[in-house]
């Protein structure tokens, strides 16, 4: 029997995530590279607690003003590969809560995993998908996804609340039930941090997720005894140093707590950074490789 090209690295990513989550030494990282080179080779100018705290060299006239093309609106085009379009819809799904619109990128059944993107104050689904805003990072995201075999969706958020929360955990849900066994990882940038904390809250959708992205978000201190710091779910934060929406210090100082107490945690914090800093800069293949070796 033949076996087509995508069907063949589908299932060498699937064997590749079945040795790292039986603890196959030899299986050190999940995902495959995707512009490392451009992405992934920051300095770093202190790094504590065994690696897992870092912070990160971060240059505004370098990181913005020389990788885009138009700043703050268009990356240059050695930044982005546009052929991962042909993997991507919008959809409009019906779920137990109501309808959803997401934007989603790979295949909807059988995912070696599921990454979902939840967008701050003012987004929809058109910000995770965007290919040229953010420097880039969101076709990396894209691209990692469909080159390992996963899939990645970017849902329009209908609010910030209860009913916000409700409808994300009905979208992970989903996402579990069309890809049985796999990893679910939600990652949450400014005001979505507060569906994150939510979603943190439910055993069930708690059962469903692989771990937490933080990206420039707000503090939740009730998260210690939630759901998921009883599950230890892995959470990865992200922070620009001058944020003037969400403290860092306040952020850190999670960290410090749960790390403290030997919580299943790393924090990158961006030098000068601002409040939009790690949507743009943060590495997603050191993100997600970390959450699914770490649950």
């Amino acid at each position: 029997m033949q076996m087509s090209t995508a069907h063949f690295r589908r299932w060498v990513v699937l064997l590749f995530l079945a040795g790292l989550f039986t603890g196959d030494p030899a299986q050190s990282e999940a995902l495959q590279p995707f512009k490392d080179a451009l992405f992934s080779q920051p300095t770093v100018l202190e790094s504590r607690d065994g690696g897992d705290f870092e912070v990160v060299d971060y240059q505004e006239l370098r990181d913005i003003n020389g990788r885009d093309q138009i700043p703050e609106r268009r990356v240059k085009s050695k930044y982005v590969d546009l052929g991962v379009r042909r993997q991507q819809d919008n959809e409009t799904l019906q779920l137990p809560s109501g309808r959803l619109d997401v934007a989603r990128v790979g295949p909807a059944d059988g995912a070696a995993f599921t990454v979902i993107f939840i967008h701050g104050r003012g987004g929809d689904r058109r910000l995770g998908i965007n290919d040229f805003s953010f420097g880039g990072n969101f076709n990396r995201l894209k691209n990692l996804a469909v080159k390992n075999g996963g899939v990645y969706y970017a849902p329009s958020v209908p609010s910030f609340d209860a009913a916000g929360v409700t409808a994300v955990s009905d979208l992970i849900a989903h996402a579990a039930a069309r890809s049985p066994g796999r990893p679910v990882v939600l990652a949450c940038a400014s005001m979505g941090s507060f569906i994150c904390w939510g979603a943190a809250r439910d055993t069930q959708t708690v059962s469903q997720l692989a771990g937490l992205a933080i990206l420039g978000g707000a503090t939740d201190p009730s998260f210690v005894g939630s759901a998921a710091h009883k599950a230890k779910l892995p959470v990865f934060f992200t922070h620009g140093s001058r944020d003037s929406v969400y403290a860092p210090a306040d952020q850190i100082a999670l960290y410090d707590r749960l790390h403290k107490a030997g919580y299943p945690t790393r924090f990158t914090l961006f030098e000068t950074g601002s409040h939009g800093t790690p949507v743009r800069m943060s590495d997603w293949r050191a993100i997600l490789n970390w959450l699914l070796a770490a649950r």
